[in-house]
Parts: structure tokens; sequence; C-alpha cells
């Protein structure tokens, strides 16, 4: 790995469409510049998760007093883990990396996500996160919202059948039951979703660079941003 230490430390921002990738490519990215990876989207994967498990979410619909109630017993954080090589999510102590993953999950975590209390808290924590820069983040609103002063940002996009096709073939490799069309399913209603809700909808920044990956290789798309991030420094 290059020794950056005398480099200009910058905010990489990932965002776009779900299983579009964004988290893989933002892994790689951040070891090969010794940045530090957050996964904004497993935080509120890790929320949503909470919820779940304390019967505060059932079928997209939230318990609102018990939300409120219960946001700030809410504790998350990364932790690195040397079998991976990635860190961890850590939600009230538990590693729940692989909890989070699960399609229960994925089908609450947009309206959990559009909940302004729910926002608000981990953008803060974001924002925290990378005071430091030398950061790589993905989400729905990196560019746009937890960091608009980033010097580099992305904006993620591929066809719908391709990224449902990608997350089934993720899946299946777990050996977990699951069904193409439900995926897709998940996937372009997640798309109207996050478009349309009213906090922090996702949408690409101005100053956003767009990169579709629908037919692009993952060594095309990693040398691609490097290339962009050698721009910026």
């Amino acid at each position: 790995m290059p020794n950056n230490s005398s480099d200009k430390k910058i905010i990489i921002a990932i965002d776009g469409y779900s299983s579009c990738g964004k988290s893989t490519v933002a892994k790689e990215i951040a070891k090969k510049l010794n940045y530090i990876f957050i996964d904004s989207g497993a935080m509120y994967r890790a929320v949503t998760l909470f919820f779940l498990r304390n019967g505060l979410v059932l079928k997209g619909l939230v318990n609102q007093p018990g939300l409120n109630k219960n946001l700030s017993s809410i504790h998350i954080n990364f932790a690195y883990n040397p079998v991976t090589s990635h860190n961890d999510i850590y939600l009230n102590g538990e590693n729940v990396e692989k909890e989070i993953r699960q399609l229960e999950v994925a089908q609450n975590v947009s309206q959990v996500a559009a909940i302004a209390e729910v926002r608000q808290l981990l953008v803060a924590l974001q924002q925290e996160m990378g005071r430091s820069k030398g950061i790589v983040m993905d989400g729905r609103d990196i560019g746009t919202i937890v960091f608009p002063e980033a010097e580099l940002k992305i904006f993620m996009t591929a066809d719908p059948r391709i990224r449902a096709q990608r997350r089934y073939d993720e899946m299946i490799a777990k050996n977990e039951q699951v069904n193409f069309d439900e995926i897709l399913s998940n996937i372009t209603e997640r798309d109207r979703f996050d478009e349309t809700r009213a906090e922090s909808p996702l949408r690409k920044a101005k100053d956003a660079i767009m990169l579709d990956n629908s037919h692009i290789t993952r060594d095309e798309q990693f040398q691609w941003i490097l290339e962009k991030v050698k721009n910026k420094k």
C-alpha cells in the first residue's frame, strides 16, 4: 500500500441508487488510499434492525412515539475486522454486519431512513467521523447533505435489472433463499421512495460526477475513480 501521509487528505462522497456497488468500490478506494471507509447505508440498516427487533417497525410502518422514546438508546460504531480487513458495524456493542444484510432489513430501511430524527442523529455522527478528512463515505445524501464541501463527489447508477441480478447472485452465494422478482421489486420501490422522500431525497449534487456502471467491470470502475481522485489531490 502506498504511503499517502504527505498527500492532502480529501473527502470522497459516493452517492447513488441501491445495489450499485457503492460500498464495494468505496472500500477498495479507501484501502488503496489508506483512508477510512464509512458505510452510511450500514448505519441506517443498523437502526432499522434495532427497530425490527424492538417491534418499532412493521411492514414499513414506523411506531413514531416508540421511535422518539428509543432513539437515544441506539449506539453505532465501526471496528476493524482483521479477517476481512474492513470495518464492521456494531449496534449497541454487537457486531451486526451480517444481520443488517437480511432482506427484511432491506425492505424497511428506506422508510426508516426517511425519518427526520433518524437522519439528524446519523448525519451528525457521520460529520463527526469525517472531521479530519481522509475518508470515503457512501450513501444517498453524502454529497448533498452530509459533506456538501467534499472535494470529490461521485453519483453511481446502473440499470435496475442489472442491480437486481447482482444482488441476487450475492445472496445466492451466501446460500440464502431469494427470489429475483422480489429483489427487483424491492430495488425499484427503494429507488422511488429514496427519490421522493421529503427528508434528504436521493439526488445528484450539482458538482458530482456521474458513473453508470451497468456495463463496466469492477476494476474499470476502480481505475476510473482513482483517476478522479488524482485530479483532486
